[in-house]
């Protein structure tokens, strides 16, 4: 009896041992193999890009003394480029509103919008208005960190006095000084007056 209870303790002890190798220690060569690499790593591209893709995303954010800023679009797209958040957008409206509740509206084909900062590229078919006046350009740049709008390249201004093209306009958020100049100092901003 006790032979018989040695060989089952024996026999217990073995497999246990066996289990705790198969368990911790042996390893299973798995073997992959890529069929087409090309095919693979673009599918993971699109997979990765269409998971950014946002439909009718809006932002509200408000700004110091009672500014607030909106901006919405019909399609998004989210990136990260050295380590900051951008926010490409199709077809986009924003709306800018200050403490007196002035609004300007600006709309755009496309903007990138900098989510950490909250800097605004409008580009393509820009349209400001903003009391009675409305400006077209192609560009526009609002900037909260220095605390400017920046409007470029075929600029055109409508508004009760008359119109203008030029080249750039600056204006100071905070001052409201506007600064209007061309590119080259030899060509002149062309004014009409409405009389």
């Amino acid at each position: 009896m006790k032979k018989f209870i040695q060989l089952i303790l024996i026999f217990v002890l073995v497999i246990s041992i066996a289990i705790f190798y198969n368990k911790f220690f042996y390893e299973v060569d798995e073997v992959v193999e890529i069929v087409d690499e090309k095919i693979v790593s673009q599918n993971q591209k699109v997979n990765q890009t269409e998971n950014n893709i946002i439909k009718n995303l809006n932002y509200e954010i408000r700004i110091e003394q009672n500014n607030e800023y909106k901006i919405s679009s019909e399609l998004s797209e989210i990136t990260y480029r050295n380590g900051v958040e951008l926010v490409l957008m199709n077809n986009v409206t924003a709306i800018l509103r200050d403490e007196q509740n002035r609004t300007m509206f600006i709309k755009s084909d496309k903007a990138t919008y900098n989510n950490n900062n909250y800097n605004t590229n409008f580009e393509n078919n820009v349209q400001i208005r903003y009391l009675n006046n409305e400006i077209f350009a192609e560009n526009m740049i609002l900037n909260f960190v220095d605390n400017y709008i920046s409007v470029l390249d075929k600029i055109k201004y409508n508004g009760p006095t008359g119109t203008l093209e030029a080249d750039n306009i600056k204006i100071n958020l905070i001052t409201k000084k506007i600064d209007i100049f061309m590119n080259n100092s030899n060509r002149k901003i062309l004014i009409k007056s409405v009389r």
